[in-house]
């Protein structure tokens, strides 16, 4: 069974003027599809050809496989990304609201919070927020790490790697997060997440 992409769940103008959609040919088109064309080339012929992409990414990670792991793991943090995104951001609700309140002192603090996160970690990553030990974490990774491979759930992600911004915002990470937190999060797939959560 390849690993394939999803489908962008949006047209892939969907988010402009805060996502373009050149930026969806390279990120989407290039980017991703590189990282999951090198996975299905690392696994062919291997016993992890019939395996889940979150399979391939705990195998990779606990058998010593960077190469494996950086293309698996970049290609499930794509497509968890594009989950994450939305042109019709709503606030938190539900369960998850009660959680943001609980756990990280409101919205409002949340959205500081992962901001702070995301524009201050250094170089190539992941900003999450995750569950962790039964409490929302606000977290990052670095390069392709993803939370899947540490026993931790995540409810939502944005990608800080230079190539998902940089057409847009060109170095100016502190802008795309502004917007990704202002217009694009999906706060709905984050409750969505959270209510799977074992």
């Amino acid at each position: 069974m390849a690993v394939s992409q999803i489908p962008l769940p949006f047209d892939k103008a969907a988010l402009e003027p805060h996502m373009s959609s050149r930026t969806f040919d390279f990120h989407y088109g290039k980017h991703h599809k590189t990282y999951v064309d090198n996975t299905n080339a690392a696994i062919k012929g291997t016993p992890l050809e019939n395996a889940s992409l979150p399979e391939i990414v705990k195998s990779a990670k606990q058998s010593g496989n960077q190469k494996l792991f950086n293309n698996a793991a970049q290609s499930w943090n794509h497509d968890f990304f594009w989950q994450s995104l939305t042109p019709k951001s709503a606030a938190p609700a539900g369960k998850l609201a009660e959680w943001v309140n609980r756990d990280l002192g409101g919205f409002d603090k949340l959205k500081e919070a992962f901001k702070t996160e995301a524009v201050g970690h250094f170089a190539a990553g992941w900003a999450w927020l995750v569950v962790k030990d039964g409490k929302l974490v606000v977290t990052s990774y670095h390069d392709a790490d993803t939370p899947i491979a540490h026993g931790v759930t995540p409810l939502l992600t944005c990608d800080v790697w230079e190539h998902a911004y940089y057409l847009d915002y060109q170095n100016a990470r502190a802008g795309f997060l502004d917007a990704f937190l202002a217009n694009l999060a999906n706060w709905k797939f984050a409750e969505e997440n959270l209510n799977k959560a074992k």
